[in-house]
């Protein structure tokens, strides 16, 4: 849903004055963003259309539910969602980073008992809007851990994050149960829900194996994932499988880990199968920022995400039979914990405003780059962010929505979904390109720059003001030059997610930050969170294919114009 926000004609001559006000122009220098439509990099894929959460069970919940429906219309496309817990021995209550489906439990005598009730629950939502699993197979269910107890963990913001890894950590003591787990689960999805539907989704192994979300070794981990891609490729031999989801591929032991695992699929003897090599149909690893407070601020880290990133491409790249496969970033985000809040964790600051949306805009363009440069096959990056039910409003989770109102940040994923076609050229002459964000971060010029698209009948460029260090500093003024335009009258809309536009965190401010809003006061910030648009559509024609659109840009804002004929 895009809502214009009415201005009145005075406001309307303030902004034009503002924009070629002398006092304005003589405290920051015009920067030129030159876009040309004819000159194709590549396909438009939509990898920002990857989501997921720690628990599961918030997903069938009364705002988790509303959240999936509006994620689901951003992407022509399937939305694809991943979420940890599957497998996990509980009730079905749901509490911060923990979840569970009871699907496996074992009677008196030790038989296998399977119960898909909740895993339905879960993916029937998903099916249901159109949407897609990555089928995260995990944790391990309490009655077939190497040590069952504790097993629950109760962990809450401020405590220690070690507390969470319990028996649902550990290795199976009988791998054949578990792999008659993965094949009893995979046939029952296929009968449920029909082959094709199933052929469309990805099946994973686990979660971060190289820190303590796996309290095995290494070689339990590979032998692990024999078992698991056997009893997938048994149950639906179109099934695609993949791992290793490992985390921070620039770190050294992380990058053992990686090479290992890939080591083994392509050529070591397979755990299930004594064959060589263990099939593998996409790779997947986590990529993470690093924000920290600095004088009282929070200062960001991009370029931590982005050497991640490129060090897993990197490697990826190195095998020439897994080269192309596709890759999923299982968590790309601007740090770890999603479920840590602001008020415990001040560092995590960025999350209710504009700093989180323009970071997103930021780092979603560099991602493009960086597998087009490393030529591999990026799928998707899964913005590892939902909501959080039955919480303080805008507490600081790392979230789209808040109580059911979305947030700014879920506004940027609104303008990818109008960007479709080709992804083509945006020049690089400005202060940064991809790869002085990976080496270097934002710390010195602000990063206005931009990404752009076009397909048959419409082009979209998104721009944005990005700094790592969100201080006060003054608006940028901008000149977005567009060529390979049709000569002939199209329609002109310009987005907006500012402190003014598409922030329902400045509205709630603004109200006095109601602990328990009215539901007057809900409306109002259910409408503030969506999309705006900051001036009303207009008609243009371009002349010579070219047009041009000044704005003046604040700090951490995003602005996207979609030009549609």
């Amino acid at each position: 849903m895009f809502l214009t926000k009415t201005k009145s004609l005075l406001l309307n001559a303030a902004l034009c004055s503002a924009l070629v006000s002398p006092a304005f122009s003589q405290s920051t220098a015009p920067v030129t963003i030159d876009v040309n439509l004819a000159v194709v990099k590549e396909p438009m894929k939509p990898i920002w259309a990857f989501f997921g959460y720690d628990e599961p069970n918030y997903t069938y919940m009364k705002d988790g539910k509303k959240l999936l429906t509006e994620m689901s219309q951003f992407s022509k496309g399937p939305v694809y969602v991943r979420a940890h817990s599957l497998l996990v021995t509980g009730d079905g209550e749901a509490a911060l980073k923990w979840g569970s489906t009871n699907a496996y439990t074992e009677d008196a005598q030790g038989n296998p008992v399977y119960d898909w009730t909740i895993v339905d629950k879960i993916f029937d939502t998903y099916i249901e809007r159109g949407m897609k699993p990555i089928a995260q197979i995990g944790f391990m269910p309490q009655a077939l851990s190497t040590k069952p107890e504790p097993y629950r963990h109760n962990w809450k913001p401020g405590d220690n994050y070690n507390d969470i890894y319990l028996g649902w950590a550990y290795p199976p003591k009988d791998y054949n149960k578990w792999s008659e787990l993965v094949y009893q689960w995979v046939k029952h999805s296929v009968s449920r829900y029909g082959q094709k539907e199933v052929e469309s989704w990805y099946w994973e192994l686990w979660n971060e194996p190289n820190i303590s979300y796996w309290k095995g070794t290494m070689e339990e981990y590979i032998k692990l994932y024999d078992y698991t891609a056997d009893a997938v490729k048994r149950a639906l031999p179109t099934a695609k499988v993949g791992g290793p989801e490992v985390t921070g591929p620039s770190w050294d032991k992380s990058q053992v880990w990686m090479k290992a695992f890939l080591d083994h699929v392509t050529k070591g003897k397979n755990y299930a199968t004594g064959k060589i090599g263990t099939p593998i149909d996409f790779i997947t690893y986590h990529a993470k920022g690093a924000p920290k407070l600095v004088d009282g601020h929070v200062q960001m880290n991009m370029g931590t995400q982005m050497r991640d990133l490129d060090k897993g491409f990197e490697i990826v790249a190195s095998y020439p039979t897994l080269k192309k496969l596709p890759i999923i970033i299982g968590e790309s985000d601007p740090e770890g914990c999603a479920a840590c809040s602001e008020d415990v964790s001040p560092q995590n600051a960025y999350r209710n405003g504009t700093m989180y949306s323009s970071y997103t805009a930021a780092s979603f363009a560099r991602k493009y780059e960086l597998a087009h440069a490393r030529g591999v096959n990026l799928l998707g990056a899964v913005s590892w962010s939902f909501e959080f039910e039955d919480q303080a409003w805008f507490r600081g989770f790392r979230d789209l929505a808040t109580n059911g109102v979305d947030k700014p940040v879920l506004n940027v994923f609104r303008m990818f979904g109008m960007m479709e076609g080709n992804r083509v050229e945006v020049k690089q002459n400005l202060a940064y390109d991809f790869k002085r964000v990976r080496d270097e971060s934002v710390r010195g010029e602000a990063d206005i720059n931009g990404l752009a698209s076009k397909s048959a009948n419409s082009a979209g460029v998104m721009v944005w003001n990005y700094h790592d260090d969100n201080v006060p500093a003054p608006d940028a003024q901008v000149k977005v030059s567009v060529k390979g335009l049709p000569s002939q009258k199209m329609m002109l809309y310009h987005y907006r997610i500012d402190k003014e536009n598409s922030n329902s965190y400045e509205v709630w401010k603004s109200m006095g930050s109601p602990k328990s809003p009215s539901e007057e006061q809900i409306r109002v910030l259910e409408k503030a969170g969506q999309l705006e648009l900051l001036t009303s559509p207009e008609w243009i024609t371009p002349k010579n294919g070219s047009a041009t659109v000044d704005m003046k840009l604040p700090r951490q804002g995003v602005s996207f114009l979609h030009f549609k004929w």
